[in-house]
């Protein structure tokens, strides 16, 4: 059976992917005059508790672990 998913996912996913790997004290701020995806992502990676904020904020633990998985797999379909 093949899979489908909300184009939704995959704006979450391009920015849970855009917050930095190598520190915990750097976040991410959404400005309200981005693209209204981007803020519909950022509001719906807080109402998941990945973030600290609805307009992107910090990655909560549950959200560096998602992270870090996520530039897991990027990294492997990534290479050349």
């Amino acid at each position: 059976m093949i899979k489908t998913y909300p184009d939704k996912l995959f704006e979450e996913i391009k920015l849970l992917a855009k917050f930095p790997e190598e520190s915990h004290i750097e976040g991410l701020k959404i400005h309200n005059n981005a693209a209204p995806e981007m803020i519909g992502a950022a509001k719906s990676l807080f109402n998941k508790g990945l973030t600290t904020q609805t307009d992107g904020g910090y990655l909560t633990d549950s959200g560096r672990e998602m992270a870090e998985h996520l530039h897991t797999v990027l990294d492997t379909i990534n290479k050349k």
